[in-house]
């Protein structure tokens, strides 16, 4: 019988060329279906929540593959992760619906960018921070970023898109704190355009530094011109922190490294 495994994926997306399969580049999804075939013995297709760039970390991707094993959820969370390098963990397996689609199910996604207000580098969080060595301005980009929330069409902080596709999007929240030396944005939403979280992050910080004010900020968005956010903030900043679905994971079926109940929200 086939069963469909979900799992929840973490990872450090340096040196990777994002999440889906590439023909000439290493990426999550190959590393993930290459272990996958080494624990069953079977090839399998994996399909993720979402296509994270090239460099872009995971601290809760999730992503499905169908498999005749009988292996019992544990055992899948521990057999691939021995197969996995250092940079890619499984945090938890579960039966999944055959009908559960990750990326389609989901409502809502959040990303985090990481920025780094320090002079001086460093060197530990270099490949999940961005430096910009300045103090921000966090009030003034929080009201930049209130203007964020609700849908609206965001063309303006979007790269590429397909011909004839949306560009609309619905923001539930749009936040920015400081954490130490670290001011991070974070942007939930029910779906995400290309390079969006990255392109916004890079205006909010041209609010922090008084470049663009919030007025200017809020006619970005109004704009209506694709890519009027110019600035494309570095991958290595940004984590795809958390899926969310309703009735995903399902109660008293979670399965993680440490034997616990898995929790969906990021540190």
């Amino acid at each position: 019988m086939t069963r469909r495994i979900a799992l929840v994926i973490e990872y450090d997306g340096t040196g990777y060329a994002g999440f889906q399969r590439q023909a000439n580049a290493p990426s999550i999804q190959e590393e993930l279906e290459n272990a996958i075939e080494s624990l069953t013995t079977v090839r399998a297709t994996v399909r993720g929540a979402g296509r994270t760039d090239a460099g872009v970390h995971a601290l809760a991707q999730v992503a499905v593959f169908d498999t005749e094993s009988v292996l019992p959820t544990e055992r899948v969370v521990a057999g691939l992760n021995h197969y996995l390098g250092e940079q890619i963990a499984v945090r938890a397996a579960y039966e999944a619906p055959q009908a559960f689609d990750p990326r389609r199910h989901a409502t809502a996604r959040v990303y985090r960018y990481r920025l780094l207000e320090s002079g001086t580098p460093s060197p530990m969080r270099r490949g999940v921070t961005h430096r910009v060595g300045r103090r921000l301005d966090t009030e003034a980009m929080s009201l930049a970023a209130a203007n964020l929330t609700g849908e609206h069409d965001f063309r303006a902080f979007s790269g590429p898109q397909p011909a004839g596709k949306t560009f609309v999007r619905r923001m539930a929240r749009a936040a920015v704190f400081r954490y130490g030396d670290e001011v991070v944005v974070e942007l939930e939403a029910n779906a995400f355009l290309p390079q969006q979280v990255r392109r916004t992050a890079g205006a909010l910080v041209a609010v922090g530094l008084g470049k663009l004010t919030e007025s200017a900020f809020e006619q970005m968005i109004e704009s209506g011109a694709q890519g009027a956010a110019e600035t494309v903030l570095p991958a290595r900043g940004l984590t795809l922190q958390e899926v969310r679905y309703a009735g995903f994971p399902p109660e008293n079926d979670a399965t993680t490294t440490h034997n616990e109940t898995y929790e969906t929200h990021g540190s």
